[in-house]
């Protein structure tokens, strides 16, 4: 049996780049407990791609990749980018433009995903809760009193650049005269903002994706940040972090089903493949609710993701080896 040639693209040069290769590295390794999966990994940066030992790559319409020493066909691809611009579609366009079948999402539900403002008014339409909102396309006057009115019925709120990730361009906004500037950084992130509730809630998160055949939804996991606190980029990936982790949420039976209820509804919904971790809020007043999807979520040793697969019985390489599989034989 020949080798199956498997593009692990990675990197983004994105505010998630060095997790990027953290994920790619224990991708790298599961893949290539597959015999015949022959690995080839390559750094996306802006306007070039390099393998690792620095040689320029690109990818042709052939499905060939060629570096500045050697030839690869491909036959499958890990777009392994967090963030901007693996999770927003661009990739994923570009493999399917390509003819390269590839894990993870597609670019319309990736785009839908990744944009917390054209999430949330999916989520309203299919009538899956989510926190009270409001968006701004601009910083024209009339939207930032819209910003202030809603601050002053809710008296805190999250400020947020509506396509970013993993907490970057977040503000927690507990003074009326802070929400402005807060605002302002946003936008730096992104074209739009999105304001939204404060809740000081539990975070569980459910890993959802396909395997043999069927959508799998485990039960929700649990970050715990200390004092309840706003889950920040540095708490989710610094090795001095306080925050912790249970891989099974101490939560009734009647909550686990209904945020696997609503995950599985929000999966269909946006159309999505292969895999994802779906993130609720769940507080006493407020019940649960959905607060984002990740089309492809953090794959570093302390992801949740795999941890909550393999809690539920599936192994990582299996998992892969499963998608690859079931994308070539169509």
């Amino acid at each position: 049996m020949s080798d199956t040639n498997i593009l692990l693209l990675c990197g983004g040069d994105g505010s998630e780049h060095a997790i990027s290769l953290v994920s790619a590295s224990y991708i790298r390794e599961q893949l290539e407990k597959s015999p015949d999966f022959k690995v080839i990994q390559v750094i996306a940066h802006r306007n070039y791609w390099e393998t690792e030992d620095g040689s320029r790559a690109s990818l042709g319409m052939d499905q060939v990749l060629r570096t500045d020493r050697e030839e690869f066909r491909i036959d499958y691809a890990v777009p392994c980018i967090h963030g901007i611009p693996g999770e927003t579609g661009d990739i994923q366009s570009f493999l399917e433009i390509s003819g390269v079948p590839y894990l993870g999402c597609p670019p319309e539900g990736s785009a839908l995903a990744f944009n917390k403002i054209s999430a949330k008014l999916w989520f309203d339409a299919a009538g899956i809760p989510n926190t009270p909102f409001t968006f701004m396309d601009s910083r024209e006057p009339a939207n930032l009193n819209k910003a202030h009115e809603f601050f002053r019925k809710y008296g805190a709120v999250f400020v947020k650049a509506a396509s970013q990730g993993s907490s970057v361009g977040c503000y927690q906004v507990d003074r009326e005269d802070s929400l402005d500037e807060c605002i302002a950084q946003a936008f730096g992130y992104s074209s739009s903002v999105l304001v939204e509730k404060r809740l000081k809630p539990r975070e569980l998160e459910t890993a959802v994706y396909e395997y043999q055949g069927q959508l799998v939804v485990t039960n929700p996991g649990e970050i715990i940040t200390p004092g309840n606190n706003f889950y920040t980029f540095e708490e989710k990936y610094n090795q001095d972090s306080h925050s912790s982790t249970r891989i099974v949420a101490d939560v009734s039976p009647e909550i686990q089903q209904e945020i696997r209820g609503y995950a599985e509804r929000a999966f269909r919904l946006l159309k999505l493949k292969d895999l994802s971790r779906i993130d609720f809020f769940y507080t006493e007043e407020d019940g649960v609710i959905l607060n984002e999807i990740n089309t492809f979520p953090g794959m570093t040793p302390i992801s949740m993701f795999p941890k909550m697969l393999e809690n539920h019985g599936e192994r990582m390489q299996d998992f892969l080896r499963d998608r690859v599989l079931t994308a070539l034989k169509k």
